[in-house]
């Protein structure tokens, strides 16, 4: 995902949300809304939101983040295994 690289206060925000969401619904852009000058609120699409979420999810489960650095480990000590190998595993 991008940086945010819109700001909008609230009340431009509030008259033209339609068109806001239309521009965020299919892209990777994301809009802080602010209040007084201060982002408040971030739009992003529904698909990035998930995105986020399964991201958590996997940084939280302490057994699959150990599989994930172990293999990190073996990848950067050059210890592949062929790609036909893995598939008989």
């Amino acid at each position: 995902m991008n940086p945010i690289k819109e700001y909008l206060p609230v009340t431009k925000a509030k008259a033209s949300f339609l068109e806001l969401v239309r521009k965020i619904e299919d892209s990777d852009d994301a809009i802080a809304v602010t209040k007084n000058g201060v982002p408040e609120v971030v739009l992003i699409s529904m698909q990035h939101f998930e995105g986020l979420l399964e991201t958590l999810d996997i940084l939280s489960d302490e057994k699959t983040m150990a599989s994930l650095r172990k293999s990190i480990r073996q990848a950067e000590k050059g210890m592949w295994i062929d790609y036909d190998e893995a598939l008989t595993e």
